[in-house]
Formats: C-alpha cells, sequence, structure tokens
C-alpha cells in the first residue's frame, strides 16, 4: 500500500538520522549473470492480475554517505582552506577561494554572489579571520540549497503514478530506473518498467534484466519503434492490473537534437493522455560532465517540463558543484544522487550533508 504522498528512495531515516537502505533480494528465473537478448515483439497490454513476486527475507545494507563518496570534490576545498588559513585576509585569499569555487563547477555567476558579501563583511569588520570566512562561505552555500522541495510524488489515487525518465544516452539512466524500482519495491509499490527507449536495443534488454531482479512487471515495443506508444501501453497496462508507479524510460540521442526534444514533447503529450498521472520528470545527469550538465538540463527542461535531477556518478567526480548552478540557475532541485555502481548507492539528496561534507 502507498504509504504517503511522497517518498524517498533508497534510504529510510531513522530517528538517529542514520540512513539505511532496505534491499529486496528477488528470486530470479535463472541464475546465470549473463543474459540472452530476449527476441523483439510487439507490446501487448495484459490485462491479467499483477503476480506479486515471491521475496526472500531482505538483507539490510547501510547506504554509502556523501561524505565518503565526493571525496574528490571535498579534496579541492580542503587544499583551498588549507592554504589560506593561517595568513592574513588578502587577495590572494578571494582568488584561491573563486578559482575552488569554479573548479568545483559552480559558475562564475553564484560564485560571484558567494563571495561579494564575504568581501564587503571583511571590509566592514564583521569577518576578521579566514575561518570565519570559510564558516560564512558554508552559510552562504548551504542557504543556496535551502528551499528546494525534493520529495518524489506518488500523488496519484486510483490510477497509476508515472515517472519519466529523460537524459543523453551513457549517463546511467537506465541503471538508475532499475536502482529505483528496487528500492521502490522493497518499500511495497507496486512497480512497471516501460521500455521507452525503442532506439537502443540494449537499454530494453538492461531494464529487462531489472525488472526481474526487482519484480517489476515490463512493457517493450519492436526495436525502432514509436516510444510514446510503448509509454502509453505501459500506463494503460498498470492501469489494467493496478499497479502505483510507472518507470518510462526514455530514447537519449537521435539523429539530431531536435529530432530527439521533438520525441521526448511528443512521449510526454502522449503520457498525458493515458490513465495515469505524470507526476515526476526526471532528468538524469552524470556529474562528472560539470557545465555540460547544465547545458543538458536547460535543453530537456525546455522540451519535457522537468521536475527534478538525478546526479549520477558523483562519487567519481570533482565537479559536484554543480549541484548548485542547476538549482540557482534553473530552479530545478536535486532529488537525488548516485555514488556508486550497486543498487542501494541510488540515495536522496540530502543539501545540508553534502555541504558538510565539503567542508569538514
Amino acid at each position: 500500500m502507498l504509504a504517503s504522498a511522497t517518498t524517498n528512495i533508497a534510504i529510510a531515516l531513522g530517528t538517529s538520522g542514520v540512513g539505511v537502505a532496505i534491499l529486496v533480494v528477488l528470486r530470479s528465473r535463472s541464475k546465470r549473470t549473463r543474459v540472452s537478448a530476449s527476441p523483439v515483439v510487439e507490446t501487448v497490454v495484459d490485462k491479467s492480475p499483477v503476480v506479486v513476486p515471491e521475496v526472500v527475507v531482505p538483507e539490510v545494507t547501510v547506504a554509502p554517505s556523501v561524505r565518503e563518496k565526493a571525496g574528490r570534490t571535498r579534496s579541492l576545498f580542503a587544499s583551498a582552506f588549507q592554504s589560506i588559513r593561517g595568513r592574513s585576509i588578502d587577495a590572494a585569499t578571494w582568488d584561491e577561494l573563486e578559482e575552488t569555487l569554479l573548479l568545483a563547477d559552480i559558475g562564475i555567476g553564484l560564485a560571484t554572489r558567494l563571495l561579494d558579501p564575504l568581501r564587503d563583511a571583511v571590509k566592514d569588520g564583521s569577518l576578521r579571520s579566514p575561518d570565519e570566512v570559510i564558516a560564512a562561505l558554508r552559510d552562504g552555500m548551504t542557504a543556496q540549497l535551502a528551499t528546494s522541495d525534493r520529495s518524489l510524488h506518488l500523488d496519484a489515487v486510483g490510477s497509476p503514478n508515472v515517472w519519466l525518465f529523460v537524459g543523453v544516452n551513457g549517463v546511467g539512466k537506465t541503471t538508475t530506473i532499475g536502482k529505483i524500482a528496487t528500492a521502490q519495491a522493497a518499500q511495497g509499490t507496486t512497480v512497471l518498467m516501460a521500455a521507452g527507449d525503442t532506439f537502443r536495443a540494449a537499454a530494453a534488454e538492461q531494464l529487462q534484466v531489472w525488472a526481474e531482479r526487482s519484480g517489476a512487471a515490463f512493457v517493450r515495443g519492436a526495436e525502432g519503434g514509436d516510444p510514446a506508444s510503448v509509454i502509453f501501453d505501459g500506463i494503460q497496462s498498470a492501469a489494467a492490473k493496478g499497479i502505483q508507479l510507472v518507470l518510462g524510460d526514455t530514447a537519449g540521442r537521435l539523429q539530431n537534437k531536435s529530432n530527439l526534444m521533438e520525441e521526448l514533447k511528443k512521449v510526454r503529450r502522449v503520457a498525458d493522455k493515458a490513465e495515469g498521472v505524470v507526476n515526476e520528470v526526471l532528468l538524469v545527469i552524470d556529474a562528472t560532465t560539470g557545465q555540460n550538465g547544465l547545458a543538458q538540463a536547460r535543453e530537456f527542461a525546455a522540451a519535457t517540463d522537468v521536475t527534478g535531477i538525478v546526479l549520477t556518478k558523483l562519487d567519481g567526480s570533482a565537479k559536484g558543484g554543480i549541484v548548485f548552478a542547476i538549482e540557482t540557475e534553473l530552479g530545478i532541485p536535486v532529488k537525488l544522487v548516485g555514488l556508486g555502481e550497486t543498487a542501494v548507492d541510488l540515495i536522496a539528496f540530502d543539501p545540508s550533508e553534502f555541504v558538510s561534507a565539503l567542508f569538514e
């Protein structure tokens, strides 16, 4: 049963504030780790009752923390702070802080907005030491991320909730869908995956493996077929079976950028006509791309009304400052971050924890 109108992915916070991820291990139909390609078939809406898979005793695993995984971005800040501590505040102090913010891909506009008030505070005597400047910078960065709604919405009653996933190829979009399906199934939500990236056969195969592992229902179409039709059929199938959540994959590359954006607009229009509610459009971005990720966010947001960002590969990037650039320039909240390859490594984004990780 759906517990509330919002839900968190992969972690449940106890009273101690410690994140604990619960991974449900589902019985696979095959013990082989390598899955052979399934034949391409036309989508068929199956109105038979949903089959709930047998669940083995859950394996409890502690989810990783941002602090332990965002070491590359943190090392940038640590190096700068070590350099400016123990000396007077001068022009070199500001140069070093600005360079650090830019290397982290926070962006020149926000870097200026963060540092200018600190310069003024030093001039009027409000800030007297490098440690006070560092503390004030931390407060300023935390404030930039304080007001966003980061909940993932499961608001629909009596019809499927629909979460569409967009993003260029290679960012981890399909894997993200699989991890979310695993987490939602662990929380008791019934899930259907719709393989709307019909232009890349491997995407459907990969999604089908995740569906089998998580116990989710699965809908796919003919290779090269109409992605919007697959999403529509997936939503209709979920409505017929009483499934609560549809996770829709979409294409990440067509012949050119214009074609891709038009295809995504069509997917959104058609999804809105089905018997469900599209309450999340999640853009998946690779954190290692930095400012290129910001450019992607602008284009996808214009085409599909993006409601949130999933930032993958944060553990391998020194450009974690892209979180600030996306939220302040586009007003789109980062809702989830990927910190590794396993199913529990996708966690809800906590801005206070993230900023603390950079300064401690």
